[in-house]
């Protein structure tokens, strides 16, 4: 009876869990439309999310995540291979300029005084900063485009710089379309180019540069001058191909001369010897034409830059030693200038790696059919860095990169012998400041 009444239960058991299984295999699975129609809806409810919080979102934020949802629709379309794929929720289209996100982002910031940290991660400068740019640029900005607000184009151009935005992404923000925000663009770059290139001070502000270098024990010296490489993608420059940019910068980070849009296959003594910069030290002779400098043990030097191994050693462009045999060991002369001459080259590489960490449109490769725009594009945020430094805006310190990834091929050309005499000079005069230390 037991072992009968037992195995009843045990029946009724299995019974119950065919049921069930039953159950489970007779539910029907998602169909694929259906689980796209689900995705589409998220997706629509991720736009509504951002467009309730873009102002709290951080640019980089709402960039990311605007690219990840307009895509995921179509991939996912591609990746099942929908013959006739249902229908995306489209981006939320450009608001009027009343309502879009750059009126909104304005109205919050006379709301709130503590919104001036909005300002900087997103036009990487205060609203302070921005103000006295639009008033230099306000004229320039409205007799060519008329139409739109200057205050509206500069920011729109600001933000792309800042952060690589698509023309695009520009738009949706700014209450543009994309060809609003590319003429917003490059009217702004050319607006900075014609009103701003007195920031680069060599002519002008040449005792202010020397005495900035004297501080660092650099006397009569004029500046440090070296290559930044920026990438270029496609075969119109070679594989891995590259646009130099010749820089010289003085011993706050300052670009004093800018010579940009030289293709990387071009040597690199060809690039310097045909810079206005060489010229007007070689044949105008209106540069480097100071008085010079007595460093106290009856020497005297004078004016000059300094350089980077790949240039030619100069009276006025003093490269550091090199090593002519690997056995060859260098004295303290040559030790004192090399340590010296490293770090002012430094500088060269901070400002480069500032530039980029700012305006996040330089550090990207650029697409070959727009290569002949990128040396506009280059002197635009130099000439904007400048503008920055004068402003006392904090510089960026974060993912600076060292632009020497690969180094520059070293010069082997003929040597000057006032060159070799003149840096000898100053070597002996770095050592024995380096040895009252």
């Amino acid at each position: 009876m037991a072992a009968g009444g037992g195995g009843g239960r045990a029946a009724k058991s299995t019974t119950k869990g065919k049921a069930k299984n039953k159950k489970r295999h007779n539910k029907k699975p998602l169909s694929q439309h259906h689980l796209v129609s689900l995705v589409a809806t998220a997706t629509s409810l991720a736009h509504s999310f951002l467009s309730q919080n873009d102002l709290l979102l951080l640019p980089s934020q709402t960039l990311t995540l605007e690219t990840l949802l307009s895509s995921t629709s179509t991939s996912l379309s591609t990746l099942l291979c929908f013959p006739n794929p249902p229908p995306q929720p489209p981006l939320r289209p450009p608001p009027p300029p009343l309502e879009c996100w750059f009126s909104r982002f304005l109205s919050a910031t006379s709301a709130s005084r503590n919104f001036d940290s909005r300002w900087s991660h997103t036009f990487r400068m205060s609203e302070h900063s921005f103000s006295i740019l639009l008033s230099l640029l306000s004229p320039f900005l409205n007799s060519t485009i008329p139409s739109i607000p200057p205050n509206f184009v500069l920011a729109a151009a600001i933000y792309r710089l800042a952060h690589g935005a698509s023309y695009k992404a520009v738009g949706r923000r700014f209450g543009l379309d994309s060809v609003e925000a590319c003429r917003s663009f490059f009217a702004v770059c050319k607006a900075v180019s014609d009103k701003l290139g007195n920031l680069f001070e060599f002519r002008s502000d040449i005792a202010r540069i020397v005495g900035g270098f004297g501080w660092i024990s650099l006397p009569n010296c004029c500046g440090v001058l070296g290559f930044g490489r920026f990438g270029v993608g496609g075969e119109v420059l070679g594989p891995n191909g590259s646009l130099l940019v010749q820089a010289l910068v003085d011993s706050e980070g300052r670009f004093l001369d800018v010579s940009a849009g030289w293709p990387s296959a071009m040597k690199l003594e060809s690039i310097f010897r045909q810079t206005k910069l060489y010229l007007g030290v070689e044949e105008s002779r209106d540069l480097l034409n100071g008085p010079v400098y007595e460093l106290g043990n009856g020497k005297a030097i004078p004016q000059y830059i300094l350089g980077d191994s790949c240039f030619p050693l100069l009276p006025w462009l003093l490269t550091p030693y090199i090593r002519s045999d690997e056995a060859d060991s260098f004295g303290s002369l040559e030790k004192a200038f090399n340590s010296v001459h490293s770090r002012a080259m430094g500088l060269v590489d901070t400002a480069f790696g500032r530039v980029r960490a700012r305006w996040q449109l330089l550090s990207r490769q650029w697409k070959e059919e727009c290569v002949e725009f990128l040396p506009f594009v280059i002197v635009t945020g130099c000439l904007l860095h400048n503008f920055l430094i004068k402003c006392s805006e904090p510089m960026p310190d974060d993912n600076i990169k060292s632009l020497r990834e690969e180094e520059l091929p070293v010069f082997h050309g003929q040597v000057d012998e006032s060159g070799e005499r003149m840096r000898d000079v100053l070597a002996a005069h770095l050592s024995r400041v380096s040895l009252r230390r």
